[in-house]
């Protein structure tokens, strides 16, 4: 018995044409699943109060960048990771130096860079000397001999004699500071991924 196969022309478009329904469906799920997943962390960045700046570092890229394949993946990242991880992590910090950590308090201002000032620059920047007071309760302090002024800055006193001469506290000082977790990154990320499936049915069928 002689048996023979043919192949339909229109099958073989049909296939053709699923494939194609099949990769623009992945490719379509993770740009969706990417771009919710970046709206969701900018969500939790801001949320916390950690500024429209910091949440804007968060980026998405899905790949390949042009095309569709039934391969395609995605990426989330920040571009400032160190922060970020930072608040994601709540981790531990002490001083690289093994000794202090400089806190400025509201006397102390910013930094020119933007940030927190450091003891070298307030000192460059004033034109004055801190004094260190070591306290066994509670942080130890840099503190300066001088005024503040109407924004509460400390600064160096204009009286020659003396007279309202104060110590401002300019810094705190402590060995160690154990930061607040203030974002759940995975849990978004988590979120995503699982959503991924479904977000790829959805767009097959509705690419038919």
């Amino acid at each position: 018995m002689r048996l023979n196969l043919d192949i339909d022309p229109d099958l073989v478009a049909m296939m053709a044409a699923e494939i194609k329904a099949a990769e623009r469906a992945v490719s379509t799920a993770m740009r969706v699943a990417a771009t919710g997943l970046k709206t969701d962390w900018r969500g939790q960045i801001t949320g916390a109060g950690l500024g429209r700046r910091l949440a804007n570092s968060i980026r998405s890229q899905t790949y390949p960048k042009a095309g569709d394949s039934l391969s395609a993946a995605a990426l989330v990242w920040s571009n400032a990771p160190v922060i970020v991880d930072a608040h994601d992590t709540g981790p531990l910090i002490r001083s690289k130096d093994g000794f202090w950590l400089a806190i400025p308090t509201a006397a102390a201002g910013r930094s020119l860079r933007g940030g927190r000032i450091t003891p070298g620059e307030w000192e460059r920047r004033r034109g004055m000397r801190l004094r260190f007071i070591y306290r066994r309760r509670g942080p130890s302090l840099l503190v300066a001999e001088g005024r503040l002024n109407a924004r509460g800055l400390g600064v160096a006193s204009r009286s020659k004699t003396g007279r309202g001469v104060t110590t401002v506290p300019i810094f705190l000082l402590v060995p160690q500071v154990k930061l607040r977790k203030r974002l759940d990154l995975a849990r978004d990320a988590a979120r995503a991924q699982a959503a991924v499936p479904g977000l790829i049915v959805a767009h097959w069928v509705d690419g038919r």
